[in-house]
């Protein structure tokens, strides 16, 4: 057994994404919730100044609260296998997968799980294939409405509905704007869900199913950043059958892509009760107003105590060989 009060943890946060802001003030609340639990943890950025640091003085364990590239796309994770320091999390090519939209929903679709259907298409193939008779085949083949969002990034940075096909151009360029690959997918008009996902070491397991309701309707950057924009349900407030099934759905996304410790596997349930797994993430938020802390709260267990066990399952993995 492995004491927390043992070990030494870094918690990484900031990098150079768009989401610079955003996973400073999940690195801090992290940091804080660590320590409230009496284990020794600091907050380091992800600079040129990060791969020295795990040299000279190498950590118990890591804790990644980044978010856009460079924390979810399994670079990070990678340079931490090289460096040999134990990290909280799926790894590197668990992350590559989930982190690439297109790639994550074929596998979902392989494994016979819901997703919305979609394409995606990157920038030159547009351009080069003409812009107008790819969009008006887009429409064609997925109808409307439509989100648009880029094919790898997140916290709904270059997302868009896009409801009248004069207006798909802008949600393209809007897109493109982010990433060089947009994502194209029906838009599923109904209730909009976060299944938080911890495996403490006996298995996966779901927590509180948070409802989301924008007052604008979209659930973009502004509207999960913003105090005032969203009203979340925890418990969401669904039929206890309907429940059940979404929080199947999810447990079966987060096996299906090999996921690992922690993730949030949002879902959109329509008004038939159909529920349909639109993406996931392998570095939830953890602000004061990110999903994953509201669900650990209506679990009634502390965020502290979560992650040192957490924390306690990377160093143990490690030592496992």
């Amino acid at each position: 057994m492995i004491s927390t009060m043992e070990l030494r943890v870094l918690v990484l946060a900031g990098g150079l994404s768009y989401e610079r802001d955003v996973s400073l003030r999940s690195g801090r609340r992290v940091l804080d919730a660590l320590r409230s639990t009496g284990i020794e943890a600091d907050l380091h950025d992800v600079d040129v100044s990060l791969l020295p640091a795990l040299q000279a003085d190498p950590p118990d364990a890591v804790v990644i609260a980044l978010h856009g590239a460079t924390g979810e796309d399994g670079s990070l994770r990678g340079v931490l296998d090289l460096c040999g320091v134990p990290y909280v999390g799926a790894d590197a090519r668990t992350a590559r997968l989930a982190w690439d939209k297109p790639s994550a929903k074929s596998r979902l679709r392989e494994a016979g799980i819901p997703t919305p259907d979609w394409v995606a298409l990157p920038h030159d193939r547009f351009s080069e294939l003409g812009a107008v008779a790819v969009l008006d085949r887009i429409v064609s083949r997925l109808g409307l409405p439509l989100m648009v969002k880029p094919a790898q990034g997140g916290s709904g940075l270059g997302a868009a509905v896009v409801r009248d096909a004069a207006d798909l151009p802008a949600a393209m360029v809007g897109c493109f704007g982010y990433d060089s690959t947009a994502l194209v997918e029906q838009y599923v008009t109904g209730t909009s869900l976060a299944v938080s996902i911890i495996d403490l070491g006996t298995g996966p397991s779901a927590l509180p199913i948070v409802e989301i309701v924008p007052r604008d309707g979209l659930y973009d950057y502004a509207a999960r950043y913003t105090a005032g924009l969203t009203t979340w349900h925890v418990p969401a407030r669904l039929p206890d059958e309907v429940a059940a099934r979404v929080t199947a759905t999810a447990l079966e996304a987060y096996q299906a892509l090999g996921l690992r410790d922690l993730s949030r596997i949002d879902v959109i349930v329509s008004e038939d009760g159909e529920a349909q797994v639109l993406g996931c993430n392998v570095s939830p938020g953890l602000t004061e107003t990110s999903l994953l802390p509201l669900a650990v709260q209506a679990a009634g267990v502390d965020l502290g105590a979560v992650l040192g066990a957490l924390v306690e399952r990377a160093v143990g993995r490690a030592r496992r060989g």
